[in-house]
């Protein structure tokens, strides 16, 4: 195994205690994320719906206000010029107002109209009914053009925000949660390889003081001397002719 498919760590248990939490705060990661990932797809196709069904209507509101339009100037002529110069101020206007999905923020555009009409009076010598029908068309296609430029702003910004948290996604997935499983997986193999070590080990020193054991008796059965009171003749003086009291090991 090298050490890109692994973390680089001494092999403890501690480092296997830090490699399990890492490994939890990445699978909790990749749980939040993978959330995070379905709610926006979620509201991804619902403003992709919006829009569809948007540029429908704006089609039809176009074509329409085109008709409408045809259908003033046939009535009123050209007022066109007589609008020009009498508008000073706009009266449609956006404001600009956020929406939070899932910790992502999105623009969105509302249209309202402000201030008062300066063209109310146009048409009013003739074709008036055809002049004021033309405005309400044109106005709902402005509404419609103006939702339409929302969803679209925001569609693009959920769809780029959408590919950056399923690249996360996978990368937690398919490269970081691997890499710790690996690493895990590494320490616990050289750990219980340490701990075969050891065992073997101490089973050596084991066989090697009962090899030792073995030797001592021989020795000591070829002086005459038994195994119980080994320690004491060794202890005894050369001209110490007393007996021992025998000892009772219960």
């Amino acid at each position: 195994m090298s050490g890109k498919e692994r973390i680089i760590v001494f092999p403890s248990r501690m480092a296997l205690t830090q490699m399990k939490m890492r490994l939890k705060g990445a699978e909790k990661g990749h749980s939040l994320l993978k959330k995070k990932s379905d709610a926006l797809t979620l509201r991804f196709r619902q403003i992709l719906a919006k829009i569809i069904e948007t540029k429908q209507l704006m089609g039809d509101a176009m074509k329409q206000a085109g008709i409408s339009l045809a259908e003033a100037k046939f009535a009123a002529g050209d007022f066109s010029h007589t609008i020009v110069h009498n508008v000073d101020k706009a009266q449609s206007k956006v404001r600009n107002k956020r929406d939070n999905v899932a910790g992502v923020t999105l623009p969105l555009f509302e249209h309202y109209a402000d201030g008062a009409d300066t063209y109310e009076l146009t048409g009013l010598s003739r074709g008036g009914q055809q002049v004021q029908k033309c405005k309400e068309i044109f106005g709902k296609a402005i509404k419609l053009l103006v939702d339409l430029a929302s969803l679209q702003t925001s569609f693009v910004t959920l769809d780029e925000v959408i590919k950056i948290t399923n690249r996360r996604v996978n990368a937690i997935e398919h490269v970081i949660i691997p890499r710790i499983q690996r690493t895990i997986d590494y320490i616990v193999t050289e750990l219980d390889e340490r701990e075969r070590e050891e065992f073997f080990r101490l089973k050596k020193i084991q066989e090697k003081k009962e090899i030792q054991r073995e030797r001592d008796a021989k020795a000591k059965a070829a002086w005459g001397i038994s195994q119980g009171d080994a320690d004491e003749t060794d202890c005894k003086e050369i001209f110490d002719t007393s007996q021992d009291e025998d000892l009772l090991f219960h």
